[in-house]
């Protein structure tokens, strides 16, 4: 299954990973700069939300994919119960 975003869709994924780059980099600056550890965490826990909501939203564009795709016939082979398993190994390699 090939991941196609697009438009709106794109934009905001691409948005919510430079955040966490960002964020990421602030986070290091902190570290080298010795700061407070309780901002040091704060920083890191945004970035983290930051990039589940980036996988979150490329994972509920790959279900809609996978939707169009059930319904057109188009599963190169995948039944049903494969694609679920695929889906809810994703799921979880967020959680």
């Amino acid at each position: 299954m090939e991941l196609e975003l697009e438009g709106a869709d794109l934009k905001a994924v691409l948005n919510r990973l430079r955040r966490a780059q960002g964020q990421i980099s602030g986070v290091i600056r902190m570290i080298e700069e010795g700061r407070d550890c309780e901002e040091v965490v704060m920083q890191l826990a945004a970035a983290s939300r930051a990039l589940d909501r980036a996988g979150f939203a490329i994972i509920a564009t790959g279900l809609q994919q996978c939707v169009v795709d059930m319904e057109s016939g188009r599963k190169n082979g995948e039944d049903t119960a494969q694609m679920r398993a695929r889906l809810e190994k994703l799921f979880l390699s967020l959680a």
